[in-house]
């Protein structure tokens, strides 16, 4: 009996009720998402919710909270109690690229999170405005070098996939363009679609619906090969230009604070949601590719995040972009 007390003891000074460590998560999750709505990382977990909450058996809700290109959201999961049934789902630009950018990191990747699951992977592409007379890297190239002062990139924040992506291609063409920072990918492309910006390199699953509808063009993809959603549409290296493949991701992080118990659970349920034959299907639809299982566990996106921040420094550095 005392051994019990004492246990329990331990936990509620942990901030922890004692049912938690074995039958988490007793009430709704919430899945941060440190972007404005509209985005890409907000139209994958909204098509995550439905099959998590199904596996959880509570519900998930979806917190959009943007600002400092991701930095704002993923510091408050960071910082959050074991007992805060939060985690966020992060990308490239929060877990890797942002590494690079200041001199001394709001938080560190590595340390401040539990690793959870890698849940996708997002080849990214270029997207123009429709009216822009380039159909094409090498027309569009031409056009860039001719316009330059006047032309205007938009990226999803300052230090994110879209805003780097864009950098490195703007270094490969030879070209400088005026960054135009947004507080989420939604945002940003409601200006490409108005005309007042010329471009952004943002995740497949942002430009399909705008591209099919032709209310905006994909000039190229990022990738090593074609992706499927887009056969049509060759690689920067089959125009002629080399260097630039930039494939973005996606991974569910915890808090540090977060149990072995929490992490072990939270991954077993998206493994079983990435399992399903639909939300593969619905993925593949919206240009995002499902990791294989041996991709998919708490060791490997702890090594993959390591690697990625290691992967990104020279090029993130080499941009000169930095923050602070």
């Amino acid at each position: 009996m005392q051994k019990t007390l004492a246990a329990a003891a331990a936990l509620a000074m942990l901030g922890l009720p004692a049912a938690n460590a074995q039958d988490w998560p007793t009430r709704p999750v919430t899945m941060v998402i440190a972007f404005a709505p509209g985005g890409p990382l907000d139209t994958l977990a909204r098509n995550l919710q439905p099959h998590l909450i199904e596996v959880l058996g509570q519900n998930v809700i979806i917190e959009n909270v943007p600002g400092g290109g991701g930095t704002v959201g993923s510091i408050r999961v960071s910082n959050a109690t074991a007992d805060s049934h939060m985690f966020t789902l992060g990308s490239i630009g929060t877990h890797a690229l942002g590494q690079s950018m200041h001199k001394k990191p709001p938080y560190n990747a590595v340390t401040d999170f539990s690793p959870v699951i890698l849940v996708a992977d997002a080849p990214q592409v270029v997207l123009a405005r429709q009216d822009l007379p380039a159909n094409n890297l090498k027309e569009f190239a031409a056009y860039a070098k001719t316009n330059q002062d006047k032309m205007q990139h938009g990226s999803g924040g300052a230090g994110t996939s879209s805003h780097i992506g864009c950098v490195l291609m703007n270094q490969v063409l030879g070209v400088k363009i005026t960054h135009v920072p947004y507080r989420g990918g939604g945002p940003a492309m409601q200006d490409l679609l108005a005309g007042r910006v010329d471009y952004i390199c943002n995740y497949i699953s942002t430009a399909l619906p705008s591209h099919r509808a032709k209310t905006a063009k994909v000039i190229t993809t990022l990738n090593k090969q074609r992706v499927p959603t887009l056969p049509e549409v060759p690689t920067a290296e089959e125009q002629g230009f080399k260097g630039l493949e930039i494939s973005a991701w996606n991974a569910i992080y915890m808090p540090k604070s977060a149990t072995p118990q929490q992490v072990a659970k939270l991954n077993a349920a998206f493994n079983q949601v990435l399992d399903r034959p639909a939300l593969k299907q619905r993925l593949e639809e919206i240009g995002l590719e499902v990791p294989a299982r041996e991709r998919r566990t708490p060791e490997y996106l702890a090594k993959f995040t390591a690697e990625e921040i290691s992967r990104w420094e020279s090029p993130v550095k080499a941009s000169g972009v930095q923050f602070d």
